[in-house]
């Protein structure tokens, strides 16, 4: 247990792939990063947008120190910020599954920011 009383802090790795729009927005294809679950909270009330919270898998729902989806969007956004106006329209997938804002981000997940996309 830390100083604190909080106990240690919680780090999560998540592999992010970003598709069309969001990968010239961020400017990577693939990344992995690292998110503190003691920073997470700041992206409470971000996260990527329009698909992003219909339909929502299992999980769902952060606890106390938990990274959710909607941190690891805001770390994304604050490291890029013009970035914003695409990653807002993402969908996003956790793990092949389709995830809101408020899921739970498991160690070693994989994230994927879907943009929009045209035709058929």
């Amino acid at each position: 247990m830390s100083d604190t009383g909080l106990g240690p802090a919680v780090r999560v790795t998540v592999q992010v792939r970003c598709f069309a729009a969001a990968r010239a927005a961020l400017g990577f294809p693939d990344r992995t990063v690292a998110v503190d679950a003691a920073a997470a909270g700041a992206g409470a009330g971000a996260g990527a947008g329009a698909g992003a919270g219909a339909g929502a898998g299992a999980g769902a729902g952060a606890g106390a120190g938990a990274v959710t989806v909607a941190d690891v969007v805001a770390q994304l956004v604050a490291a890029v910020p013009s970035a914003e106006p695409v990653v807002a329209r993402c969908s996003v997938l956790l793990d092949g599954r389709r995830a809101a804002p408020a899921d739970v981000v498991p160690d070693g997940a994989t994230l994927d920011l879907l943009p929009p996309f045209a035709g058929g």
